[in-house]
């Protein structure tokens, strides 16, 4: 598996219709054979930063499964106007370093 981080800043005026965006876009992740999981998440420090997760079976079959995969015209369709509020999109491979909290 490999876990896809994207940072979005998105300008003040656009904010309103970004979670829409994505909740539309979920119906296509969750369609997709190549998606394990995703969560989206907005900065409490900093409301116009955005963080989304989504959790690939590999590399590969995000960038040629799912991108090339009937769902993804949908995915994009809704998420388009906000491509250019991304800072940054890579993917990461889980280290051994995790464990529960104290709080768990």
């Amino acid at each position: 598996m490999v876990i896809e981080y994207i940072r979005y800043r998105v300008r003040p005026e656009r904010l309103d219709g970004f979670e829409a965006a994505y909740e539309r876009a979920a119906g296509a992740l969750r369609a997709a054979p190549q998606c394990v999981d995703y969560e989206l998440s907005r900065c409490l420090d900093d409301p116009a930063c955005y963080l989304l997760r989504i959790t690939w079976t590999s590399v590969d079959e995000h960038l040629k499964g799912f991108r090339r995969g009937p769902v993804f015209g949908q995915f994009f369709a809704a998420i388009k106007p906000y491509v250019e509020d991304i800072e940054e999109m890579r993917h990461y491979a889980r280290t051994s370093v995790a464990g529960p909290g104290g709080a768990a």
